[in-house]
């Protein structure tokens, strides 16, 4: 009798009764437990997602700014280390002082942008004072115990707060609430303005609130900073390709045969 595993529609109709159930070869079922409209919902938020920089004053209520929380601590991190901590920067004269290191950075990335210092000074690039909600998403101390996944990569500590960032980003967006991402400071002067512990390191300050609107397209896109790439150009397949050098090489130019008359036209036998 030939006794090869088969795919059966459930275990009992396995005519191989003999073998141990953990031989058998079961059926493949999708586990999607969402909807299309679910699916398509998701894409939807990603796709209109905003850096916002223009807020109303209006305050948070905790019970939402408790939900984004939840939602930022849901995030996938490297070696489950959970690098992320938030400060919600509450006093407004702290807030004050964080809008000057951000002012200072702001006009010192300005002169070294050179010849589009001016340019970039007319654009607004945080909502600091503005906004519902401060906070500052920061990286822990003691991130150098952590070896998993992070021998080669220590770097993934960050990789991962910035996914928790994107977390709360995106459950943001869907409370309709906007939320900008500032990073023109000293890292280290924020980081003892806000008490830190040695060790650790302020990643993010996040402007949250209530907005007029969202914008709707990119700001920086809008004002004509920078555009979005081509996906096509961001994708590679087996190895690194310049899209510069995938370019359909230019035709070859003619070859003139030179006659005693002068230059004839090339020769098409």
């Amino acid at each position: 009798m030939d006794c090869k595993p088969r795919l059966q529609s459930t275990p009992e109709a396995n005519s191989c009764n003999d073998e141990p159930s953990a031989l058998r070869v079961r059926p493949v079922r999708a586990m999607n437990d969402f909807t299309a409209k679910d699916i398509e919902t998701l894409y939807r938020v990603m796709a209109a997602r905003r850096d916002m920089r223009h807020f109303l004053p209006d305050a948070l209520d905790e019970a939402l700014v408790s939900r984004l929380l939840r939602a930022a601590h849901l995030a996938p991190s490297v070696g489950f280390m959970q690098p992320w901590r938030f400060i919600r920067v509450r006093d407004r004269a702290v807030r004050e002082r964080v809008y000057a290191l951000v002012e200072s950075e702001r006009l010192a990335t300005a002169r070294a942008l050179k010849e589009r210092e001016d340019e970039f000074m007319r654009l607004k690039v945080e909502g600091v004072r503005e906004c519902g909600e401060l906070l500052v998403a920061a990286l822990m101390p003691g991130r150098e115990r952590f070896v998993f996944g992070r021998r080669t990569l220590p770097e993934m500590d960050l990789a991962s707060v910035a996914c928790a960032i994107q977390n709360l980003w995106l459950a943001a967006r869907v409370e309709g609430i906007g939320m900008g991402w500032v990073s023109l400071f000293d890292p280290e002067a924020l980081r003892t303005l806000l008490r830190m512990p040695e060790g650790s390191r302020p990643v993010a300050v996040l402007c949250l609130g209530r907005v007029p609107g969202f914008y709707p397209r990119p700001m920086l896109e809008e004002h004509h900073w920078a555009e979005r790439c081509n996906l096509d150009d961001l994708v590679m397949t087996d190895c690194w390709v310049d899209p510069a050098e995938t370019a359909p090489p230019s035709p070859p130019e003619p070859i003139l045969t030179q006659s005693p008359a002068g230059p004839t036209s090339p020769d098409r036998s």
